[in-house]
C-alpha cells in the first residue's frame, strides 16, 4: 500500500500506521490522525463526508479526549482507521484532489500542539519484565533470590495517581520527600537526589465493564484500544525510605509522560511475536495461546543543558515477561471494573544486556558506576536541565509502525 502524500522511510506514521490523538486547532481541541509529517484533522474530514458511512456526530472530533470515539467501540473505529488509509492511498483522490479540504485539515506536525490523548479515570502500573525485576532485587535483596516469591505467578501491579501523567514536552518538576542514609538514624527533607526515568509502554481501555466482571486473557484484546509510550518518573531515595509496606507513593506520583499518539492494536498486529517461556506454569486464568508479545523497539535518550542527545538504552518490549492480556485478566480476575481511557503501564522495560537496562538505577547500578555523556560530564541519575527522550517504533519486512517520542526537562524543586 502506497500514498500520495510524501512519507519519509523512517516516518513512525506510514498509511500502515494511522494512530489517533488530539491537537490544538484554531477552533479548540480536535480529535486527528498522523501521516508522514502531517496531523490531519477528522472533524474536518468527516464534515465534508468523507467519513459519513460511519454517522459519527461531528461533536465526538471536537471532543478535547479521544473517549468518546474509542466508545464507540473497535468495529467503528477500525473501520475509519481503515477509511483513512483508503484517503491516504495512491489508488483514491478524493482527499489527494480536494486542495481547500487539505488546506483546512492537513497541518505540518511541526507547527501543531499535541494534548493529552485520553481522560484518563485510573492509572495501574505493573512490574512485569523479568530483566528489570532482577536486577533489582540483585541491587537491595539477595542476588541468589533476586525475585520475590510471587513475582512469576502473577503479574505484580500497583495503583497510581492519573492527575498527574502529562503530555510530551511537559516540564516536570524534581520531587521533595523524605529520604533516610543508610548511616543515618533519623529521615531529612528535601528535594530528591537520585530522580529516575523508568522506560514502559502503556497500553489504554477500550471497553468497560461492569464490578463484578473479569476479562479472559483470550478477550483481553477486544478491552484494549492501543498504546503510548509512557516514562514513569521516580524519585529512588524517596521511595527506598517509603515503599515498606505499602510501596511507591510519593516516590511515584509527582509525574508521568506519555507519547501524544495511541497506536491501535490493529496497526500494531503484525508484530506480534513470541513471549517468554512462563516456568512455572501459570495457573489457567493466566494461560494464553499464540503470540501476544509485540516487538518494538525501544531508545532512551539524555539531552543535558545545552548539550546534544546521548543514546543511554535500547531495548525492546518483545522482552516483557506477563502480557497485556495477562495483564488485564489478573487486573480484573476479582471483579475489579474498568472504563474507558483507563490506562496501565507496563513497568520498567529492561533487556538482558546492560545497554538494554530501562532505568539510570540499572545502568548505573544504584549509583555506582557513572555513564559518561558526549560532552564529558557524567551522570549516576537524572540531574535538573536534563531533557529525557523515548522513541518506540516496530519494523516487519516494508512495515514501519511508530509511535512518535515523549520527552521532558526536569526542572528544579519548586
Amino acid at each position: 500500500m502506497k500514498s500520495w502524500i510524501e512519507i519519509a522511510d523512517n516516518s513512525d506514521f506510514s498509511i500502515h500506521n494511522i494512530p489517533f490523538g488530539v491537537y490544538k486547532s484554531a477552533h479548540g481541541p480536535r480529535v486527528a490522525t498522523a501521516i508522514g509529517d502531517y496531523v490531519v484533522d477528522l472533524f474536518e474530514l468527516n464534515a465534508a463526508g468523507l467519513l459519513s458511512h460511519f454517522n459519527i456526530p461531528n461533536e465526538v472530533f471536537k471532543s478535547a479526549y479521544l473517549n468518546d470515539f474509542i466508545t464507540l467501540g473497535k468495529t467503528t473505529t477500525n473501520g475509519v482507521r481503515l477509511r483513512l488509509q483508503e484517503l491516504f492511498s495512491d489508488e483514491h483522490t478524493e482527499l489527494k484532489d480536494n486542495q481547500a479540504l487539505r488546506d483546512a485539515a492537513m497541518w505540518p506536525m511541526n507547527i501543531t500542539e499535541m494534548m493529552l490523548p485520553v481522560q484518563i479515570g485510573d492509572y495501574t502500573d505493573f512490574y512485569s519484565s523479568e530483566d528489570h525485576a532482577t536486577n533489582v532485587g540483585k541491587m537491595f535483596r539477595d542476588p541468589a533470590n533476586a525475585l520475590l516469591p510471587n513475582w512469576k505467578h502473577l503479574p505484580v501491579g500497583y495503583h497510581g495517581r492519573s492527575s498527574s501523567i502529562v503530555i510530551s514536552g511537559t516540564p516536570i518538576h524534581r520531587p521533595k520527600g523524605q529520604t533516610k542514609l543508610d548511616t543515618e538514624e533519623l529521615p531529612t527533607f528535601g528535594p530528591s537526589k537520585r530522580l529516575d526515568f523508568e522506560l514502559e509502554m502503556a497500553f489504554i481501555i477500550g471497553k468497560e465493564t461492569q464490578l463484578g466482571d473479569t476479562i479472559s486473557t483470550a478477550d483481553a484484546d477486544k478491552y484494549i484500544f492501543g498504546m503510548v509510550i509512557f516514562n514513569d518518573w521516580s524519585a529512588r531515595d524517596i521511595q527506598k525510605w517509603e515503599y515498606v509496606p505499602l510501596g511507591p507513593f510519593l516516590a511515584k506520583n509527582f509525574g508521568s509522560s506519555i507519547s501524544p499518539w495511541v497506536v491501535t492494536m490493529e496497526a500494531l498486529e503484525p508484530f506480534r511475536t513470541k513471549g517468554a517461556v512462563q516456568d512455572p506454569k501459570v495457573l489457567p486464568y493466566l494461560e494464553y495461546q499464540g503470540e501476544k508479545n509485540i516487538d518494538i523497539n525501544l531508545d532512551v535518550l539524555l539531552t543535558p543543558p545545552n548539550g546534544t542527545e546521548n543514546t543511554i538504552s535500547q531495548s525492546n518490549y518483545k522482552y516483557m515477561y506477563w502480557t497485556m492480556e495477562q495483564q488485564l485478566a489478573h487486573h480484573t480476575v476479582n471483579g475489579c471494573n474498568v472504563r474507558v481511557g483507563d490506562m496501565m503501564a507496563s513497568g520498567t522495560i529492561s533487556g538482558p544486556e546492560q545497554t538494554s537496562f530501562g532505568s539510570m538505577l540499572e545502568l548505573s547500578w544504584g549509583g555506582k558506576n557513572a555513564l559518561t555523556l558526549n560532552d564529558g560530564t557524567e551522570r549516576r541519575f537524572i540531574e535538573d536541565g536534563d531533557t529525557v527522550t523515548m522513541r518506540a517504533y516496530a519494523v516487519h519486512n516494508d512495515k514501519r509502525v511508530g509511535f512518535g517520542e515523549v520527552k521532558a526537562t526536569i526542572l528544579p524543586a519548586k
